[in-house]
């Protein structure tokens, strides 16, 4: 059986670029089944030790594995100006509350559909940078769909809150409703996607509901306290969708 010169193994243990790609081929395969070859090579070693060095420190992450593996479960980067501008369009609407004349509240009508517009960002593949890796992961299911709405609520409701401080707008009216429409949009992005599903109950909301309101210049009956039983009822059917569902997520995100 003929054998690898010791000059090629001494080229190829150097990481030179100019051997051929058939020698490079035939030498690996070779060293597959020539033990001798083998440990010409490993007498290489010196000069193969600093180059794994160097591409062992490429891969290392620049930060620990576990704060990047937590990092994935959150909301991502990209989403935040969204929920950002969510946060900004509620201080606006807690501004016409104060300086409008209409008896209706603007924050009011705003805080039932707010949550889900920052949920439908953290799902938005078109501006999560590390769809392909979060979706590739065993955990890519219902459990990482409540960790990044969880993450969105603990942002957007607060502000909220804080938003109708100034005026009529009591979390005890809205808080309900918000939680409905934001498992509505989980339950039926079973279906469309998130995204698009947020987008549908958003539509329909502003032209049935908020539109005519504000032209009417009177409370809803959706969001009257009458109504609290109906969201409830519905967050439920929501949550037992979700939950009856739960493996669909997991195809879904991929």
């Amino acid at each position: 059986m003929s054998h690898v010169s010791g000059d090629l193994v001494r080229r190829y243990a150097n990481g030179e670029t100019d051997i051929p790609a058939d020698q490079v081929w035939a030498l690996e395969a070779h060293m597959e089944t020539c033990a001798s070859c083998r440990q010409v090579l490993a007498s290489h070693a010196e000069h193969v030790t600093p180059l794994l060095d160097t591409v062992w420190a490429g891969l290392t992450p620049a930060e620990p594995p576990a704060k990047h593996h937590r990092r994935l479960w959150i909301t991502p980067p990209a989403g935040l100006p969204w929920i950002g501008m969510t946060i900004l369009v509620a201080a606006v609407a807690m501004l016409l509350d104060l300086v409008s004349a209409l008896n209706t509240s603007f924050v009011l009508l705003f805080a039932p559909i707010a949550p889900m517009v920052g949920v439908a960002a953290s799902w938005n593949k078109n501006i999560d940078p590390m769809h392909e890796l979060v979706a590739g992961t065993p955990r890519a299911g219902l459990e990482l769909v409540l960790r990044r709405t969880v993450s969105v609520l603990f942002l957007v409701i607060p502000a909220l809150f804080l938003a109708g401080l100034p005026g009529s707008a009591s979390p005890a009216i809205w808080l309900l409703p918000s939680l409905a429409f934001t498992t509505g949009a989980l339950a039926f992005g079973l279906l469309i996607g998130v995204t698009p599903a947020a987008s549908v109950l958003g539509v329909v909301w502003v032209f049935v509901v908020a539109g005519p309101s504000v032209l009417k210049d009177q409370l809803p009956v959706v969001l009257q306290p009458a109504s609290l039983p109906f969201w409830a009822l519905s967050i439920a059917g929501c949550i037992a969708v979700l939950a009856l569902r739960a493996d669909a997520y997991a195809r879904l995100l991929r």
